[in-house]
């Protein structure tokens, strides 16, 4: 730890920007302690020197906690991906917050807002990034809030939007908020804003509005897209698609689903465009257009260290079980013996989900994809990371990976809409000259309705389940020949 720089707390480490930013701020050498509602999820991403703690913005007593000895704090928590109404939580976990670490005698507050003119009539969402900024200056902690637009980078909500739309849509019916202005930035450069503002001097902290250097529609960003790629895509507009219709729209064709398209699209229906440039006189940043932003993201879109779905709120569940009435445990344990090693057995289990799909009856999982959209769900969407060596927090489709060991064990936590607490799990072990894969899902049913839908489901279970543990063998074994010939 270094000690020339002051201890930096971040909140929303595992989302995408403060993700990115926690790298950065590695790299430099900063003394790092990261809140985390889940540590586990959050601890194998970090370095040895960085700190995780337990903690909510919404627990006054893990806030005093994690700020003693804190001098700068990062506050990047925000409900884009939160079920129900989330303008109240907004408002008490900012107000908690500021009174922490006015108590704690944090000496600067930096803060990551929405761009959106107040003067103007706002979006739920952005309306409530504006007071959370408002509430957090009340704490007297001097305070900068950045308001910021479009992110766009490998692995960004928008980006993984656009990329979607062009590759699968190259016609495409578009209403009234394709046409609105914007001014995205690029994740490079609004990391650099947010590292800049620690040597700020605290008199210069306010508002500043930051964004690239074009100013464009969403339509724009797409052709912007289609270019890099070499292809052409065309637009017909449409008046009548609004933003509930067109978010259902979004869930279907990219990896956003139903809740958070909507939440997107109410944001973007008003222009967010750079009204006030007072950031170009306190930071030396020089921000590049959508064209180089888009470059760089195609440069790194196959190895996006970290993505938007990464999220602990990207599912937009609060479901914390803690209340709920469980009935007896339920399993599905099948196992099958293999000849080739458990190295091979394992490689097809660390590489499911996704584009790899899940090795039989992958249109039964669509399906069932689609049935947790239409009930607020994920669904499939998120796919998978880029990497092969799954680490505890990556999500999988609607799965979070829970536990890991290479080589050996995989348990996923599901994360879509049940009526009750699912897992996976695979595990590979030495078997005589060969080795034993055993496959087990696990359901801890809440009430009647629970049971009804485990016992309702096992039909399918023995084609689902049955498929998948045969078509991970027959893939393992196809691996370990393959790479006999090779030798």
């Amino acid at each position: 730890m270094s000690e020339s720089k002051s201890l930096i707390l971040l909140t929303g480490g595992t989302g995408y920007v403060g993700g990115r930013l926690l790298a950065v701020l590695e790299r430099e050498g900063y003394p790092i302690r990261c809140l985390a509602r889940q540590p586990k999820y959050l601890q194998p991403k970090v370095s040895e020197q960085t700190e995780v703690v337990a903690g909510d913005v919404l627990d006054s007593k893990s806030l005093e906690s994690a700020l003693q000895g804190v001098d700068s704090a990062y506050y990047l928590v925000h409900s884009m991906g939160s079920a129900g109404s989330f303008e109240e939580n907004d408002r008490e976990g900012a107000r908690l917050f500021g009174k922490a670490a006015k108590k704690a005698g944090v000496n600067r507050i930096i803060y990551l807002g929405g761009l959106g003119d107040e003067s103007k009539p706002l979006s739920k969402h952005l309306r409530s990034r504006h007071e959370v900024g408002h509430i957090l200056r009340e704490s007297g902690v001097p305070v900068l809030e950045f308001r910021a637009s479009i992110v766009i980078g490998e692995g960004s909500l928008s980006y993984e939007m656009i990329r979607s739309l062009v590759n699968r849509l190259p016609v495409m019916i578009t209403p009234k908020w394709v046409s609105k202005k914007a001014q995205p930035i690029a994740i490079e450069d609004l990391i650099k804003y947010l590292q800049a503002a620690l040597e700020l001097p605290l008199s210069k902290y306010e508002i500043y509005e930051i964004g690239g250097a074009d100013q464009v529609s969403y339509g724009e960003i797409m052709q912007a897209y289609a270019k890099s790629k070499g292809r052409h895509i065309r637009m017909i507009p449409v008046p009548f698609l609004s933003p509930y219709l067109s978010s259902l729209w979004l869930g279907l064709v990219t990896p956003l689903y139903a809740r958070i398209g909507r939440k997107l699209i109410e944001s973007i229906v008003h222009s967010t465009v750079v009204k006030n440039d007072s950031a170009k006189d306190s930071f030396d940043i020089i921000p590049i257009g959508i064209e180089g932003a888009i470059r760089h993201a195609n440069i790194n879109e196959d190895a996006a260290s970290n993505r938007w779905s990464d999220a602990q709120s990207s599912t937009g569940s609060s479901q914390t079980w803690e209340d709920s009435q469980f009935k007896p445990r339920l399993t599905d344990s099948r196992t099958i013996t293999v000849q080739q090693p458990a190295a091979f057995a394992f490689q097809p289990i660390e590489k499911i989900g996704g584009e790899t799909g899940w090795y039989a009856s992958n249109w039964l999982w669509q399906i069932r994809g689609f049935i947790d959209l239409l009930f607020g769900g994920a669904g499939m969407r998120r796919g998978r990371p880029n990497h092969d060596k799954l680490i505890p927090g990556d999500t999988i489709d609607f799965w979070r990976v829970e536990q890991f060991e290479n080589g050996r064990y995989l348990r996923l936590r599901a994360e879509m809409k049940l009526p009750g607490r699912a897992w996976l799990e695979f595990e590979v072990s030495s078997e005589g000259s060969g080795s034993k894969i055993r496959q087990t899902a696990l359901f801890d049913p809440v009430g009647f309705m629970g049971e009804i839908y485990w016992y309702s489901l096992i039909p399918l279970h023995q084609i689902v389940f049955g498929g998948m543990l045969k078509g991970i063998a027959k893939e393992g074994l196809s691996n370990w020949k393959a790479e006999d010939l090779n030798e």
